[in-house]
């Protein structure tokens, strides 16, 4: 959604109109109130019962509407191109003209959303830090290993489904193996052990007995000695059996099962009538763990999912920071790489606001006060460029902006709104003559 112009009925026979760049238009010369008001106005009109004001906008497939809020008469919303009134398609559900309520919005939600100030971009979110994460790595390697990630986690979920289970069956099967495994191997050693200690004790028993009668007491007692060593080396091995044991026990509790013999026919015995769909399903879980693995590696705890999601978000911040959009001169720690990262996820989230997947323009309310000039070109700089998807609308009473926007509107790349006591002039690449709007 563009907006392409605004008519405010100021009331007493005076009329307010601002036509709209389709990408950027910078409102300057607007302090503090005027430009909470024109917010207001901007993004009121859309859903806002209240009477005195009309926009045409255009839809992001092609659609050409005016939304009419006239005193004392009926609001509507007309289809500019086909003449047609098709207020019945943004209607609430008390016949009131709502386009935001249509895109599955609240006014609160969407003011929110569709306004950015500098306060907002000097709070980080959590969503921004979890952005500059995934942006701040190589963006082949991530997206190959997402996509690495997702595909192994849906072979494992298939295969699991094919034998009547679930991949967290998988997990639990792995861990009740792993533990009863390692209970037979100490059990094994615990056996030898056993039987090695008797065999050595009963010698050890049996030789003190002539020793002792043909040498005396001191051999006797020299063939016992390794005795006390031989039991505490028993003991050792019982304990490490015990261990297993109970971990064993454990790993069968947790999966739902009293026994091993018990968790083989009640859980899993559909998926271990195999060996070779054991050895699959082994082989895939191994898989999606390594890539798994893999992946917390590389960027931590953000969730896979969560990044496919957020994709064109991580890769406009990424070519942020690779300075593709900000001035070259700038090191990626300054400043306004972590603010150039928080528009970029509000310029993404604006593009997708709507259930339908309606884009809204986005209002920038002064968001570049107290910055340095630099800092301000570079950002400046990216709203140019990000305008190309997304229509943004900037209003400032900064003389650095205002300054710069002249300049660049001699490209045509944006339109600038210059206010003064009684007049708004539109200055466009395409009206040369400056002629000032009507009031």
């Amino acid at each position: 959604m563009r907006y392409e112009r605004l008519v405010v009925d100021a009331g007493e026979n005076q009329t307010f109109a601002l036509d709209f760049h389709p990408r950027l238009t910078v409102v300057t010369g607007v302090g503090s109130l005027e430009r909470e008001g024109l917010t207001s106005e901007l993004l009121g009109v859309l859903s806002s019962n209240r009477s005195g004001g009309a926009l045409e906008l255009a839809k992001d497939d092609g659609t050409r509407l005016a939304v009419f809020r006239p005193y004392g008469a009926k609001h509507m919303v007309v289809d500019i191109d086909a003449g047609s009134d098709v207020s019945s398609d943004y209607a609430d559900s008390s016949g009131a003209i709502d386009l935001i309520r249509a895109e599955g919005l609240d006014p609160t939600t969407a003011r929110r959303q569709l306004k950015v100030n500098a306060s907002d971009l000097s709070t980080s979110t959590r969503s921004a830090e979890l952005i500059a994460t995934l942006a701040s790595v190589d963006q082949n390697q991530l997206w190959a290993l997402a996509a690495r990630v997702r595909e192994s986690e849906a072979e494992l979920a298939q295969m699991a489904e094919e034998v009547g289970s679930a991949p967290e069956d998988i997990s639990a099967i792995e861990d009740v193996e792993r533990r009863h495994e390692q209970f037979e191997r100490a059990q094994a050693g615990h056996e030898k052990v056993r039987k090695a200690t008797f065999i050595l004790a009963l010698l050890c028993a049996l030789a003190s007995i002539p020793l002792g009668l043909l040498l005396g007491p001191i051999m006797a007692a020299a063939v016992l000695a390794p005795a006390p060593v031989i039991a505490l080396w028993s003991i050792l091995m019982w304990r490490r059996l015990e261990s297993a044991r109970k971990a064993a026990d454990q790993a069968l509790k947790d999966a739902g099962a009293d026994s091993y013999l018990g968790f083989h026919l009640n859980r899993v015995n559909s998926m271990l009538s195999g060996d070779q769909v054991r050895r699959d399903l082994m082989a895939s879980a191994e898989l999606h763990r390594q890539s798994t693995a893999e992946w917390t590696s590389l960027v931590g705890d953000v969730p896979v999912a969560w990044a496919i999601e957020h994709r064109q978000e991580v890769t406009d911040a990424a070519r942020v920071r690779q300075h593709q959009v900000l001035a070259p001169q700038l090191d990626e720690t300054d400043v306004s790489v972590t603010l150039a990262e928080e528009l970029v996820v509000r310029f993404t989230a604006a593009r997708r606001l709507g259930s339908s997947g309606e884009s809204f323009p986005l209002v920038l309310d002064e968001p570049f006060s107290n910055f340095e000039p630099t800092i301000k070109a570079a950002l400046l700089e990216l709203l140019v460029k990000t305008s190309k998807d997304q229509q943004i609308i900037l209003l400032t009473e900064d003389s650095d902006v205002a300054e710069w926007a002249r300049v660049e509107a001699l490209t045509g790349a944006l339109a600038i709104v210059e206010s003064t006591k009684s007049t708004l002039r539109l200055i466009d690449a395409t009206d040369a003559s400056n002629t000032p709007l009507a009031i």
